[in-house]
């Protein structure tokens, strides 16, 4: 079986591809990020995480356009 596990471009994309998902949308996770400790633990496969972090009411609020999203 092949190894499927996030690459760090892979994990680094996809951070960029959801902060540019977002800013459409008009919302900001300042500490949206790659979880460089998931890549340097001792993880099997490594985890390649993502730090969404937190955020304040407005934007929790504006992360419902989702839910409309889903929706469609």
């Amino acid at each position: 079986m092949p190894d499927r596990s996030p690459t760090t471009p892979d994990v680094i994309r996809c951070v960029e591809e959801l902060r540019a998902a977002l800013a459409l949308h008009g919302i900001t996770l300042p500490s949206l990020r790659v979880d460089l400790p998931s890549f340097a633990g001792t993880y099997d496969p490594p985890a390649g995480l993502v730090t969404l972090g937190n955020c304040n009411t407005a934007t929790a609020r504006a992360l419902t356009v989702l839910r409309k999203a889903a929706a469609e």
